[in-house]
């Protein structure tokens, strides 16, 4: 007579079983795309005043994109972007320019990591690239002659990764498929 031996559940089951694989994603529209980064650089150039923890919405788009769809938009569209942040905030030509290039090299270095876990998860995962994002134009400045701001000058890291979830959430929505197979639907 043979008898079971029960083995107990793994410590760690690892990011694999962590993740919930309930929607099949359609392809991202580059219209989509390019209206969501056009989107988040108007956000930007809103009057936020002096307020530190304003997010920086223009990077978390960038980063979202370099993550989900690494082919679309990689470092060339960073080094636009930044580009245009640079001209309108009237900084060093090429500061924004430089932190958004190595922010997107980051997160398309990043990219298979990071999607396989849950979307909180992510956001913690996303937040050190925000902050070195924000260590170069620090940086930059000092180089330059301008003073230290003091640590609350990375609220802004923090504040752009706690949107994560919810830019995740938007950002997807129209690639997202129904969980019921409609039958009169071709695809």
């Amino acid at each position: 007579m043979r008898t079971r031996v029960s083995m107990p559940p793994p410590m760690f089951s690892g990011p694999s079983r962590m993740v919930n694989k309930q929607y099949l994603l359609r392809p991202a529209n580059s219209g989509f795309i390019a209206a969501s980064l056009l989107i988040a650089f108007i956000f930007n150039l809103m009057p936020w005043g002096r307020l530190m923890a304003a997010p920086d919405v223009v990077a978390l788009v960038l980063v979202f994109w370099n993550i989900h769809q690494p082919r679309k938009v990689g470092m060339g569209v960073a080094f636009l972007m930044g580009l245009c942040m640079d001209v309108h905030s009237a900084t060093r030509l090429g500061e924004n320019a430089l932190a958004y290039t190595l922010l997107s090299y980051g997160a398309i270095m990043l990219h298979r990591r990071v999607v396989s876990f849950p979307v909180l998860i992510q956001s913690l995962q996303v937040l050190p690239l925000f902050a070195i994002a924000q260590t170069v134009v620090l940086l930059v400045r000092l180089v330059i002659g301008a003073s230290f701001p003091g640590w609350q000058f990375y609220l802004e890291s923090l504040t752009t990764a706690l949107l994560w979830p919810l830019a995740t959430w938007l950002l997807l929505a129209p690639q997202r498929r129904p969980l019921e197979r409609d039958e009169t639907r071709p695809i």
